[in-house]
């Protein structure tokens, strides 16, 4: 059992031993489908964890110049790109660090790829199947208008030379029965290409981790499409299933107010700051000991310690009175959230930890105040 009193707080905190379980049925999932699957640092980059990675899985996907970097110097290998946009003054960056690059259009392919072709670079397109399940407008990237990929009317029928790959990406926390509604799309409408291409990228969004995934489903699938297409090389680039579940943000009460009748339990975190999808999305995480509603005895709204008005979350009814200095953990908060906080208002930014299988506290980077200085002018 982690003993959080041993991290300081806030803090994100890993547990080695549940990132392994997850490592270790990606790498069975790869081996068994006949499939590679890389890391995509958008929902997981802390770099200090990559030597744990290493041990089971090979590559990791950027879609930028700073996470193809750290893709070369801290994974120890060139990184698979895409980015809606290259630019003149970037891409050099993404030639240095990349093995593989997908461009979002034909514009962007013809503009850049003299410069891979010079470094023998495999490149590939971005398509747009026009199909996906994923409910939520902001995380949908087969919406009407979107930016995103090409679809099958642009396609010339013959591919420029170069295009050596395809890349597809419409699922996000997404089933296998999913993927396999939205295949059976890219087939009908992109397999006629296939013969022309080494590789096909699905992309992220399969969460193969989550307890209630069909893994021998997904294994049947992939094989099943293989068989179809022998030709081509199969990736699948998940970013959430990597480190689902594999620990917490650690809290604590700092203050309890009240106001016409609704208590709120002031946190030493921030919503908007460190949990910024439960604003966006809005994503609700499970709280240790707690259960979302106010059907309880003991009712709170959760609030963050940022002057914005809408820096709190829901009702949560706990068994006993939150007195101040007890901590508060959100469960499940290691994938996306810490890529994507941010130091607004100044408010403390978390420590991140790592609870290794030696059952040791592993402090990977605290933050101050000049991490917050700095990044000012």
């Amino acid at each position: 059992m982690v003993d959080y009193s041993q991290f300081p707080s806030p803090c994100y905190v890993v547990e080695e031993s549940l990132l392994r379980r997850n490592l270790s049925l990606i790498k069975q999932v790869s081996e068994r489908a006949g499939v590679e699957i890389i890391l995509a640092f958008k929902a997981f980059a802390l770099w200090r964890t990559f030597p744990i990675f290493r041990e089971y899985i090979a590559h990791s996907t950027a879609s930028s110049p700073y996470e193809a970097r750290l893709a070369l110097e801290k994974f120890g290998n060139k990184a698979h790109a895409y980015s809606p946009a290259y630019t003149e003054l970037d891409f050099p960056e993404f030639i240095r660090c990349c093995s593989h690059i997908t461009f979002n259009s034909l514009n962007q392919f013809q503009r850049f790829y003299p410069q891979a072709q010079e470094h023998g670079i495999s490149c590939g397109i971005r398509i747009n199947p026009e199909y996906s399940e994923v409910s939520t407008e902001l995380y949908n990237p087969c919406a009407p208008g979107t930016r995103f990929g090409v679809m099958a009317e642009q396609m010339p029928d013959e591919l420029p030379q170069g295009i050596e790959g395809f890349h597809c990406h419409c699922h996000c926390e997404s089933s296998s029965y999913e993927l396999e509604r939205s295949l059976a799309r890219v087939e009908e409408k992109f397999s006629r290409w296939f013969p022309q291409l080494k590789w096909l990228n699905l992309g992220g969004g399969h969460l193969m981790t989550r307890k209630d995934y069909d893994v021998e489903h997904l294994i049947r699938l992939l094989k099943g499409f293989k068989s179809r297409y022998p030709g081509l090389h199969v990736i699948l680039e998940p970013g959430s299933a990597f480190a689902w579940q594999t620990g917490v943000l650690s809290s604590k009460v700092v203050d309890v107010v009240e106001n016409r009748g609704i208590r709120t339990a002031i946190l030493n975190v921030s919503f908007t700051c460190h949990m910024p999808d439960c604003l966006e999305m809005p994503y609700q995480p499970e709280v240790r000991g707690a259960r979302k509603g106010s059907d309880g005895p003991y009712i709170y709204r959760l609030g963050g310690n940022s002057c914005l008005s809408g820096d709190y979350m829901g009702y949560w009814s706990f068994d006993h009175e939150l007195v101040i200095g007890e901590r508060i953990l959100f469960e499940d908060m290691i994938h996306y959230t810490t890529v994507k906080t941010t130091m607004f208002n100044g408010i403390s930014h978390p420590a991140l930890a790592l609870w290794s299988t030696q059952q040791k506290a592993i402090l990977l980077r605290d933050f101050s105040y000049e991490d917050y200085r700095d990044r000012m002018s």
